[in-house]
């Protein structure tokens, strides 16, 4: 899982998706974090390793503390049992960008970079259900029986 996170996050390097706003992208890798929302090494090895190989220090910080938040809250909204992955992965993409500016602020030392927040809030609620939406195909024929 590790190594599909990790591909992903290579893919996702790879691929040219910019619509003129930093910060903004797929989450590819996310798909199966929210596929393997149990265990929480996956998360955690994703962000350091693409981090350091794809992205460099300050990118990995900013994405630990949003990936790191972001479980959080996914692990506590699967517990309600009321959300579907789709929801999960909404709130995830969401809380993520969240993490990023509370980093951003404090490293750029202003509180104005949550004028940033509603702009990467849109891009995380939309990724997060596309993702969603994904994970929840792949969860469902996971747990069909193999006839």
């Amino acid at each position: 899982m590790i190594s599909l996170a990790f591909a992903f996050s290579y893919l996702e390097s790879l691929v040219p998706f910019n619509f003129g706003i930093p910060g903004i992208k797929l989450g590819l890798a996310n798909l199966v974090v929210i596929v393997a929302i149990y265990t929480f090494f996956i998360s955690l090895l994703r962000i350091v390793l693409s981090g350091l190989i794809f992205n460099g220090t300050f990118a990995m910080i900013y994405s630990l503390v949003g990936g790191l938040l972001s479980f959080a809250v996914m692990c506590t909204f699967k517990k309600f049992d009321k959300f579907t992955p789709i929801g999960v992965s909404a709130f995830g993409g969401t809380i993520h960008n969240l993490g990023q500016i509370i980093v951003a602020g404090i490293v750029m030392n202003t509180y104005r970079i949550i004028y940033y927040f509603p702009i990467l809030m849109l891009s995380g609620l939309i990724t997060g259900i596309i993702n969603g939406i994904i994970a929840d195909i792949i969860i469902k024929r996971w747990k069909k029986p193999a006839y």
